[in-house]
């Protein structure tokens, strides 16, 4: 009886523990979604992160609001002139293009959501790695010019 009910707890247990691992995985990839992007002036904002071709499809497709402290960050696997539209995209954007080494490049403000087709494409005069998607009037609430730098740190599950 002793062995037997030992051995449940130890299956109860070691359940427990896989189911805990799990969370921690889990959760620490769900963090891992997000960073944080520094500017100049010292203010920043936490983007979510888009690496996968599906990510950047959708970007911020069907969201009906972003706040002042938040973006999303495009990660692309070559410096290019990636285009960017606002098709099903509810909220107006400012857009900032950024070099391998985190310059800005390229800038588009005001951004309006497209309501119907053809939707305007908006692409950068410089090749750029990474775009930043912000709320409509970050730019100028930030103080955001060509060539400022901007900081942040991609997770190790990131291949830049």
């Amino acid at each position: 009886m002793f062995s037997s009910s030992l051995r449940t707890t130890r299956g109860v247990c070691s359940s427990g523990l896989l189911l805990l691992s799990m969370y921690a995985f889990c959760f620490g990839q769900a963090q891992d979604r997000f960073v944080k992007v520094l500017f100049s002036n010292g203010k920043g904002v936490m983007a979510e992160l888009a690496v996968s071709n599906e990510d950047r499809a959708r970007g911020l497709m069907f969201r009906e609001k972003i706040m002042p402290d938040q973006g999303m960050l495009f990660i692309f696997e070559r410096e290019d002139l990636h285009a960017f539209w606002m098709k099903n995209t509810l909220i107006p954007l400012d857009i900032l293009w950024l070099d391998r080494d985190k310059h800005i490049v390229h800038i588009e403000e005001n951004l309006p959501p497209c309501r119907k087709d053809p939707c305007p494409s908006f692409a950068p005069s410089r090749p750029a790695l990474y775009v930043l998607e912000l709320k409509a009037g970050s730019v100028e609430a930030f103080g955001l010019k060509l060539d400022d730098p901007v900081v942040f740190l991609l997770p190790a599950w990131v291949k830049s």
